[in-house]
């Protein structure tokens, strides 16, 4: 078995995509290597690494095929579609021989650190040197981190023995939760073109496969979530809990012609990249689960993004959902001083940006002015520190008092809806939550 780790080919200006590299390289292995590709892998890595070039994913192909050949075509493919002249594409690749499960340690750790921290090239080019991998790196060779990352991923988070259909789930917190993605891809031609893609045909194979393919569609708003509006070379991609789904929902799908179509193995979905901590330990760049209680009340600001302060024994963090969360924004303005949550997001200039979060307790009563026993007529203030008093008997009370209020919110998840998900944000309705939980859909 050889592993070929692939990263960084792709542009936010001028599109391509790395998935469509690895597509082509199976191709390619099967038909002029006779190569049986066993996988291809689809792992992203931490959404809030500066140098992304988009969605920030790392591509390894699983491969019956000799390492040296490998390379070469390799290296051919990467040369023939890497859009390299955008200043911040820095292709990387690293071609590893043996059972990608029996990676070294040390490339297993790495594939784990990239997904939820920051890595630089020279930290990838010394354990690609100590495992004897071969790697090329084109430009700042940026690309080798997530090639090595890609490479040590199914050791890293819970291999799969015999192929992409069976599981094997290691206990601990990197237990095996691989998803599926169908791509399908637009003939050559085409690209840079609008895509032609029957809605109803993407909403009823959606719906018919729902829950088990999530994110294909936002019923609120009727986006084609599945659909990208950036460059490339990608007509839809449809994720899912098992293989055969997505690739149902892909085929009911009615369209242009689909040039090439690919299923991969991916973290998507997953969570992986939150990581609890407290909210001392926070660092921007990253991403956390941080419980704490509800210190300001939701402000709305310029913009449409709702802000609030978290506090958790005095330290505090302000949280925020961005104005492209849509209605995610009304459960958090439904917050209230007092309650207790757990925050789920990336952190940016000391700000947790959500995508989602659990209602553990809330503030179910406010003070109010007291209502006269007697009367009952609202009483008014008797003056600073004394109180209130009833002005048509007399009658006086010494302070507020509580009443029951309503929420709208109920103890429990709360998400961004489809279309503002991240790639590697784990949808509610995939489950394994350790509260009930309000999916969006």
């Amino acid at each position: 078995m050889t592993v070929i780790g692939l990263d960084d080919t792709d542009s936010r200006e001028r599109g391509m995509c790395t998935t469509y590299l690895a597509a082509r390289l199976a191709t390619r292995l099967r038909e002029e290597s006779a190569a049986a590709v066993q996988r291809q892998l689809l792992v992203r890595l931490n959404p809030a690494v500066e140098h992304k070039t988009r969605g920030n994913a790392a591509l390894a192909l699983h491969a019956d095929v000799d390492p040296d050949e490998a390379f070469r075509v390799a290296r051919e493919e990467v040369a023939a579609v890497a859009e390299t002249d955008d200043p911040r594409t820095n292709p990387g690749l690293v071609v590893a021989p043996g059972d990608p499960d029996e990676v070294p340690d040390a490339v297993a750790a790495f594939a784990r650190e990239a997904v939820r921290d920051h890595l630089t090239v020279e930290a990838a080019e010394a354990r690609i040197a100590a495992a004897g991998y071969r790697s090329q790196g084109w430009k700042l060779g940026r690309g080798k981190v997530g090639a090595l990352a890609a490479v040590g991923a199914l050791a890293a988070f819970g291999g799969r023995s015999g192929g992409a259909e069976t599981a094997d789930a290691p206990a601990g917190e990197y237990a095996s939760d691989w998803t599926y993605e169908c791509i399908s891809y637009r003939d050559p031609e085409r690209v840079g073109t609008p895509r032609e893609v029957d809605a109803d045909s993407v909403f009823a194979a959606a719906n018919d496969a729902y829950p088990e393919a999530w994110d294909t569609v936002d019923r609120e708003t009727g986006e084609l979530v599945c659909v990208p509006h950036t460059p490339g070379p990608i007509l839809h991609g449809i994720r899912g809990d098992d293989a055969e789904t997505v690739r149902r929902v892909a085929d009911a799908i009615e369209s242009e012609p689909v040039a090439r179509r690919a299923v991969f193995l991916t973290n998507q979905g997953t969570d992986a990249h939150l990581q609890a901590a407290t909210i001392p330990e926070v660092a921007d760049g990253r991403s956390y689960r941080v419980p704490g209680t509800v210190a300001s009340a939701p402000e709305t600001r310029r913009g449409g993004h709702v802000f609030f302060r978290l506090d958790d024994e005095g330290a505090q963090i302000q949280c925020a959902a961005f104005e492209p969360t849509k209605r995610f924004r009304d459960r958090v303005r439904a917050l209230r001083v007092g309650d207790r949550i757990t925050a789920c997001g990336e952190v940016s200039e000391g700000t947790l940006k959500l995508e989602k979060f659990a209602v553990r307790e809330l503030d179910r009563t406010e003070l109010v002015t007291p209502d006269c026993p007697e009367c009952d007529r609202s009483m008014e203030s008797a003056g600073a520190g004394q109180g209130y008093r009833c002005r048509d008997c007399g009658t006086t009370a010494p302070g507020k008092v509580e009443r029951a209020l309503d929420r709208e919110l109920e103890l429990g998840w709360y998400e961004v809806p489809p279309e503002a998900r991240r790639h590697v944000a784990k949808p509610l309705i995939r489950g394994g939550f350790d509260a009930p939980i309000h999916p969006e859909k």
